[in-house]
């Protein structure tokens, strides 16, 4: 592993669990890449996907928010990003930066350099890649889709229909199946001090990267540490899962991957007494901290977690 006075540090995920690990990372290091997730068919990103056959850009736009430069300009540009046009006509529930990104997209033909132009427009601390080449969809095998049918397994597909399942899923692949990695992205994972993988859905923004194989076997092969940021309760597509259950399933979907730590909140590891055993089974130590908002609520505070990572990347 490279010594280096800002340790170079690249964080997985999509959605609220990505932006909430690069909220606590960008007060750690500026020297952060987000590699996020392209598989997301619903809302605005979900449109745009549709009507101009590109990559959803609504992740990615998030992550971008969280990274933007922390001043009274970087504020106000990431609450652009994050807003979204209201009424009822055809740009209703559009989030602007969506519109930038698509827009930059279809000018440059070029994902990465459209990436790239606006995180240099927002002044952003680090960088902002797609984990694929071209949008991917999500199919999962869930038994009890149908309420009236508990015992029945049903194959469902598209991100936003396996994240609201009230079945229980057993298991998550990519179409295509052997979608190509951004090559960036994988650069930055073979470069990196320390990888983050979580928190998030798991089986829609956690796994999806471990199932691209060049980017898996970069996770696999890097020297890097890598860390598993546990979620704080089960998400719709992991209810009833205890922490342990979550350990188990990633292990099922990349039995090489091998983990350095496991950071897992007091209150989700409470009386579930496998933890400990499915983390060794990892190759991991386990760290309980206590990494929930101090208001109770099932969110990450950014300053808790922080101070976790950071405690985690000295030399």
């Amino acid at each position: 592993m490279r010594r280096r006075h800002a340790p170079s540090v690249v964080a997985f995920g999509g959605g609220h669990g990505l932006y909430a690990a690069l909220s606590a990372l960008r007060r750690v290091t500026p020297n952060l890449t987000a590699v996020v997730t392209v598989a997301d068919d619903g809302g605005s990103s979900g449109r745009l996907r549709a009507e101009f056959d590109i990559l959803p850009p609504g992740d990615l736009r998030m992550a971008l928010a969280a990274l933007c430069a922390d001043d009274e300009l970087g504020r106000t540009w990431a609450d652009v990003l994050q807003s979204r046009f209201g009424g009822d006509g055809p740009l209703a529930g559009h989030a602007i930066g969506n519109l930038l990104i698509a827009g930059l997209w279809q000018r440059l033909e070029d994902p990465v350099a459209g990436l790239d132009m606006v995180g240099a427009l927002l002044r952003t601390q680090g960088r902002v890649l797609p984990m694929a080449a071209v949008p991917l969809t999500i199919e999962a095998d869930v038994v009890g889709a149908d309420p009236a049918q508990p015992d029945e397994l049903s194959v469902l597909q598209g991100q936003a229909t396996v994240a609201k399942t009230g079945g229980n899923v057993r298991t998550v692949r990519l179409l295509p199946s052997d979608p190509p990695a951004r090559p960036e992205s994988v650069a930055s994972v073979l470069d990196a001090d320390h990888v983050i993988l979580g928190p998030g859905s798991w089986f829609t923004s956690v796994i999806p990267h471990l199932l691209v194989p060049e980017l898996a076997e970069a996770i696999i092969a890097t020297r890097a540490q890598r860390i598993l940021t546990m979620n704080l309760v089960p998400a719709d597509e992991t209810a009833g899962f205890p922490a342990s259950r979550h350990l188990e399933v990633l292990a099922d979907h990349c039995p090489r991957l091998r983990l350095d730590v496991v950071v897992v909140d007091p209150t989700f590891a409470a009386a579930d007494p496998p933890l400990e055993k499915f983390t060794r089974s990892l190759g991991a130590r386990l760290v309980v901290e206590n990494i929930r908002m101090r208001d109770g609520s099932p969110r990450h505070d950014p300053h808790r977690l922080a101070a976790v990572y950071a405690g985690l990347m000295q030399y």
